[in-house]
């Protein structure tokens, strides 16, 4: 007697369905608790920052964890504005920011839309010796950089701050990783309907990598808003310098302008200003977050 096999599945019980339920929710509570105590640590700093940055100069020495909103006042940021040529640096690193970030996210992405989709004589060679420059520490390349001001006279000029490093290797690696996922097919397809290669460039491979795009425009804010080396180096003249130099000589000028400012003081208006430079980044990466993710995610699977 032969036995006829129906070929269907056993069907889980519903008290097997629903006993795995418990175990899931229990492991979801437990990521979210971990995310929470991690996002916690990180903004613990900052907040702590801003909150002390309202406090009276002599309570943040002596009382560093205890916040009376009674005693809240804007003293210290008041005070920093007089100090500080804080307002200086944000439209120095204002201007370096659009022109030099406009640079980057020009000529990268053609950049690696050639080493990506074109074949020609010495592609590999070329793009490795572009790698190879992401090996060499920064402190190297000052002296040579710093030469090459004073001989076109760039020293306390804009040139100075926007052109060197522009586009450097990384941002050339990562719009050629995002453009190589982009279908050759669609390429073709476009060239067959008569489009030009710099058309093709702008009509079909940019909106496919916007969020790419968008990853490196946080990337390049970041680097260019937080460079400190290279603009204390090649600027003197306060009127040229960023903000990240301004907040690093912040406490000289606090007490060069200002008799008897004390250890207090100078903490005060310190918080005052770092807090304020917070907040350009903030937004940047709150409104930008999504497409961030994105971009860091964009060119990881080859399409």
């Amino acid at each position: 007697m032969s036995v006829v096999s129906t070929g269907a599945a056993p069907r889980r019980s519903h008290s097997a369905r629903t006993s795995g339920r418990p175990r899931r929710r229990r492991g979801s509570a437990a990521s979210h608790a971990f995310l929470v105590l991690l996002t916690v640590a990180f903004l613990a700093p900052v907040l702590w920052a801003v909150l002390s940055s309202l406090k009276p100069p002599a309570s943040i020495i002596t009382d560093p964890l205890e916040f009376d909103p009674s005693t809240f006042s804007l003293d210290n940021y008041r005070a920093m504005f007089d100090d500080v040529p804080i307002a200086s640096g944000f439209a120095t690193t204002a201007v370096v920011l659009v022109v030099k970030g406009a640079i980057t996210l020009f000529f990268a992405p053609l950049a690696g839309f050639a080493f990506a989709k074109y074949r020609f004589v010495g592609k590999n060679l070329i793009f490795g010796a572009v790698l190879l420059t992401l090996m060499l520490p920064t402190i190297v390349l000052i002296v040579p950089l710093l030469l090459q001001m004073k001989e076109l006279g760039w020293v306390n000029t804009y040139q100075a701050l926007i052109l060197p490093g522009s586009v450097d290797a990384f941002a050339i690696f990562w719009m050629r990783q995002v453009i190589a996922s982009v279908p050759d097919e669609l390429l073709d397809a476009a060239r067959v309907d008569g489009c030009g290669e710099f058309r093709i460039f702008v009509r079909i491979v940019v909106p496919v990598i916007r969020p790419g795009l968008a990853g490196l425009a946080v990337l390049t804010v970041m680097n260019i808003y937080n460079d400190f080396v290279w603009p204390v180096v090649v600027t003197t003249q306060e009127s040229m310098q960023t903000l990240q130099v301004v907040l690093a000589t912040l406490a000289q000028n606090i007490t060069g302008n200002r008799i008897g400012a004390d250890f207090a003081t100078v903490w005060g208006e310190l918080l005052a200003a770092s807090s304020i430079a917070l907040i350009p980044l903030l937004v940047i990466f709150i409104l930008l977050q999504r497409h961030f993710i994105n971009g860091i995610l964009a060119g990881s699977v080859k399409g």
